[in-house]
Formats: structure tokens, sequence, C-alpha cells
């Protein structure tokens, strides 16, 4: 399947992979920005196919049903329900805690719209798991998918948020307008 993914997705789709995700450490945070469209997800499941590392994901109760659940499950993903106050972010540290090898990839923003600030669920993920963030981000102006090193969280979040909005600065989404 790797060889297939890689296939598409630099030969037919003409992508390039700048750094790869990290293979040595089994568990992270991948965060990956900017979500603009619904084209986003086919790329990042072949960029992640085309890598060999499984990464998880998880998506709104909606897309888990009937035939798209069985499909969304096989890739990886795992329903959350928006609509209730439950605490996701410990119920995923509690996964994280209780695996041996765990990769979650999340959008921090959080929806394909335009938002004004990034969600904050995947940094108290990474602190309460204790596990480094890795950034990813699929830039469709130079076709370019780039994953950064992993970075470990500091006490100074002000900090650690400006080391993840410099690493998206001149990146392209597929809509441009919405990030």
């Amino acid at each position: 399947m790797k060889g297939f993914s890689r296939f598409i997705l630099f030969t037919i789709l003409g992508w390039k992979l700048e750094n790869d995700f990290p293979k040595d450490i089994k568990k992270y945070v991948v965060i990956a920005a900017p979500h603009t469209s619904w084209i986003d997800f086919p790329i990042a499941i072949l960029s992640r196919m085309a890598s060999g590392v499984m990464i998880n994901f998880i998506g709104k109760n909606a897309l888990f049903k009937g035939l798209f659940g069985f499909f969304f499950r096989v890739l990886g993903g795992t329903p959350v329900d928006r609509t209730q106050s439950n605490n996701l972010v410990d119920a995923i540290v509690d996964i994280f805690n209780s695996k041996e090898e765990f990769r979650l990839g999340l959008s921090p923003e959080g929806t394909r719209k335009k938002v004004d600030a990034w969600k904050t669920g995947f940094y108290y993920i990474a602190k309460g798991a204790n596990v480094p963030i890795v950034m990813a981000t699929l830039d469709f102006k130079h076709k370019k998918v780039k994953i950064s090193e992993p970075y470990y969280t500091t006490n100074d979040k002000e900090k650690d948020f400006n080391y993840f909005y410099a690493f998206y600065k001149n990146v392209q989404g597929k809509n441009p307008e919405l990030f």
C-alpha cells in the first residue's frame, strides 16, 4: 500500500514530501493546518500511507454512519460526539496512556471554515500525555507536504503557539481565504 500511495501522491498528483513523520517515536500528536477543503483529507491519508506511519484521527459522529463509517474506521478514525460537553482531552490522554504506540492527527482549527483562533485541545492532549507535537501542512501553492521535527511543549503556552504559527506562516491551503 505504501508504494501505491507514493505513486498516486508523487507521480500522479505531483506532490512532494519535505521531511517525514518520525518513525522512532511511538507516540505524538500531529497538528495539520491549514484545513480549508475536503481535499485535505485524502491528500493527508495518502501522505500518511506514503510515509508508512499509522496516524489515527478523530471526526464528528456523522462521518461514521453506514458504509462511510466502516471506511473511516479502517483508515484509523474514531467518532466523537461534539454535541455533548464531555472531556475529550482527558479521554484522548487516557488513550495515549493505554497504548504502546499511538499517533493522533488533529486540525487545530477544528473546522474548514476561517477561524479567529485555534482550538487548544491538541496542546493539552500533548501536555497531558507527555508527548511531542509534530506539525504537518499541505502547501497547495507548492504542492508540498511539510512535516516538522517533533516539538516538546514548554511551560510557556504563548511561546509554544508562536512556534507553531511560525511553521505555518507562508503556507497556502486549497482555499487560502479561509486561513
